[in-house]
C-alpha cells in the first residue's frame, strides 16, 4: 500500500495547541476551506482560544479594578489614620510626622518650625451646658477659623478635646506671633450654635524649635507655654521660656492639693467692707477666698484661681465660696442684727456663668439659709458682661429673676461698654481702681470720673468705687455723688471675726 503524505494541517494544529497552552491566547490555527474532521477540530480549538482570550481579558480588567480599589482603600485608611474624624484636620500622628520632617530640615540648615498649641477658654462650660452635639459644632467652627487664619503650607491639627495645634514651617518669632494674634482675633468673635451665639476664646503657647530638639520636647514645651497663657485668665499668647517648666511641675502638685483643699475645708473667706459714702456706714462686704495651705501658708487668689479655671475646679470652688459667704451673711443677720439691706458680694467666673446649674445652686443656697436674694450681689467682670454669649445672658437674666443683684466689676479697664450699660441686666457698676488713683491731684481725672458717674446714674444704676486709699479720694467721690466705696482706706480684707469688731463701733468707717 502506498504511503500517503501527512496532512500539513496536523502540524499547524499541534503547533497552535502548544502556543495556546503556553499562554499565547492570540494564536489562531489557519485552516483551509475543506470540511472534514481536521477542519472541525481546528475550528473548535480556535473558538476555545477566543473564549479563553475573552475570559482572560475580563479577568485582567477585574484584577486591575480590584487593585485600584485596594489602592484607594489603602490611601483612605492612611488618610483616616492621619485625620481627626470630627474636624477633618490633621491629628496628633500627622502633626508629629510633619514636625519630624520640619525638624530634620532645620537640622540641615533650614529655618526652624514654630509650634502653636491652643486650648479653648470656657469650652467645658459650653459643652456641659449645651450638650456634646453643640460642642462638636463649636469645634468644627473653630477648625474652619483656624484654617482661614493660616497659609496652606501651615499644618492645623486637633490634638484631642478642645486642644489644637498649628505648625508653621521655616518660621521665626515675629511671624509666629503675628499668626498667633490673628488666631486670637478670629476666635474672639462669637460663634453661631443653632439659635445661640457663644464666645470661645483661646490661650496659645508658642515655641520656636531649637537645633537638635525632638518632637516630644517641642510639643511638651509649647504645651507648657499654653498652660502659662491659660493661667493669665483671658485669651493670651505665651512664648516658652525654661522657667515655665518648674512652674508647670509645681502646678501639677497644686492641682492634687487643691482638690484636697476643697474636700477638707482648707479654704477660708476674708471680707472687705463696702461703705456708704454719704453716711460712712458699712453697707456690705465682698467675700474673697483664701487657701490655708498646710505647707505654704495663706495663699492669695491669684496663686490658685487661674489653676482652678484651667482645670474646671472653679465650679466646685465657686460653689464653696457662694455657700459659705451666704451662710456667713445669715449668721451676721442673726447675731449682729445687721441692717436688712446689708449685702455680701461674690465673684463668679466665666465658666460658672456658663454652667446652667448656677441658677439652681443659688436658689438652693438662698432657700437653705433663708437669706433674701436682694442681699446677694454677684460680681462679674466687664468683659464677661459685654462679650458674653446667649448662655451667659441666660444665666444673668435667671439670677435677676431670682432677685439677686448683679454688679459689673473693674469697669473702665478697656472695654467700650458704656453704650451697653442700658442694655445689661445689672444693678451696680464698680469703677476700677485705675480711675480712682489719680483723683487727689489730677483735675482731668476728676472730670473723667465725674463723667463716668454721670453716665452710670443716667442709666439708672448705682455706682461703687474700688481702690479708695485716702480720705481725699473718699471725699471727692462723695461730692461727685458716688454712692459706695471700697478700698484699703476703709479696711483690708479680713476674717469674719475682724469684721464683727467693726460693727462693735457702730458700723461706721467715716
Amino acid at each position: 500500500m502506498k504511503n500517503e503524505a501527512p496532512d500539513p494541517r496536523l502540524h499547524a494544529l499541534v503547533e497552535g495547541i502548544v502556543r495556546i497552552a503556553g499562554g499565547d491566547l492570540s494564536t489562531r490555527i489557519p485552516h483551509s476551506g475543506a470540511r472534514d474532521d481536521v477542519a472541525a477540530v481546528i475550528a473548535g480549538i480556535n473558538l476555545m482560544a477566543d473564549d479563553l482570550q475573552t475570559i482572560y481579558q475580563e479577568l485582567e480588567e477585574r484584577v486591575e479594578s480590584r487593585t485600584a480599589m485596594l489602592r484607594e482603600a489603602q490611601v483612605e485608611l492612611e488618610r483616616m489614620a492621619l485625620t481627626d474624624p470630627l474636624t477633618q484636620l490633621a491629628n496628633r500622628t500627622a502633626l508629629n510626622s510633619v514636625l519630624s520632617h520640619a525638624l530634620a530640615e532645620s537640622s540641615r540648615g533650614e529655618m526652624p518650625p514654630a509650634l502653636l498649641i491652643l486650648d479653648l477658654d470656657s469650652f467645658k462650660g459650653i459643652n456641659d451646658t449645651l450638650g456634646h452635639s453643640a460642642g462638636d459644632d463649636v469645634l468644627r467652627a473653630i477648625a474652619r477659623r483656624l484654617q482661614d487664619a493660616v497659609r496652606e503650607t501651615d499644618t492645623v491639627a486637633r490634638l484631642g478635646g478642645d486642644e489644637f495645634a498649628v505648625m508653621l514651617p521655616k518660621s521665626n518669632l515675629v511671624r509666629a506671633r503675628r499668626v498667633a494674634n490673628r488666631i486670637l482675633k478670629a476666635l474672639s468673635e462669637s460663634l453661631d450654635v443653632g439659635d445661640l451665639k457663644v464666645t470661645c476664646g483661646t490661650s496659645i503657647g508658642l515655641r520656636i524649635a531649637e537645633p537638635g530638639q525632638s518632637v516630644d520636647d517641642l510639643v511638651m514645651e509649647a504645651d507648657t507655654a499654653m498652660y502659662a497663657a491659660k493661667a493669665q485668665q483671658h485669651s493670651s499668647i505665651k512664648v516658652f521660656e525654661p522657667a515655665l517648666l518648674y512652674a508647670r511641675r509645681l502646678q501639677s502638685v497644686m492641682i492634687t492639693e487643691m482638690r484636697e483643699a476643697i474636700r477638707q475645708d482648707q479654704l477660708t473667706l476674708h471680707y472687705q467692707p463696702v461703705v456708704d459714702l454719704a453716711t460712712g456706714r458699712i453697707e456690705g462686704v465682698e467675700a474673697l477666698v483664701r487657701w490655708n495651705h498646710p505647707e505654704r501658708g495663706l495663699l492669695m487668689p491669684d496663686q490658685f484661681i487661674p489653676l482652678a479655671e484651667e482645670t474646671g475646679m472653679i465650679v466646685d470652688l465657686g460653689h464653696w465660696v457662694l455657700r459659705n459667704a451666704v451662710r456667713q451673711l445669715r449668721k451676721w443677720q442673726q447675731d449682729l442684727q445687721v441692717d436688712s439691706t446689708f449685702n455680701v458680694r461674690v465673684n463668679i467666673s466665666t465658666t460658672e456663668l456658663q454652667n446652667l446649674e448656677l441658677i439652681e445652686h443659688v436658689r438652693d443656697i438662698l432657700r437653705e439659709t433663708g437669706v433674701d436674694a436682694s442681699n446677694l450681689i454677684v460680681e462679674l467682670t466687664e468683659s464677661m458682661a459685654v462679650n458674653g454669649g446667649d448662655v451667659d445672658q441666660y444665666s444673668l437674666n435667671g439670677l435677676r429673676r431670682l432677685g439677686v443683684q448683679l454688679e459689673i466689676d473693674d469697669f473702665g479697664t478697656g472695654y467700650s461698654s458704656i453704650s451697653y450699660l442700658r442694655k445689661l441686666p445689672v444693678n451696680v457698676v464698680k469703677i476700677d481702681r485705675s480711675l480712682i488713683s489719680g483723683l487727689g491731684d489730677d483735675e482731668q481725672q476728676r472730670d473723667f470720673v465725674a463723667a463716668v458717674l454721670h453716665l452710670i446714674h443716667a442709666c439708672g444704676l448705682k455706682a461703687l468705687a474700688e481702690g479708695i486709699e485716702t480720705a481725699e479720694q473718699a471725699e471727692v467721690l462723695r461730692e461727685m455723688g458716688c454712692g459706695s466705696g471700697q478700698g484699703y482706706y476703709f479696711g483690708r480684707p479680713a476674717p469674719a471675726g475682724e469684721i464683727v469688731a467693726l460693727f462693735a463701733g457702730g458700723g461706721k468707717l467715716l
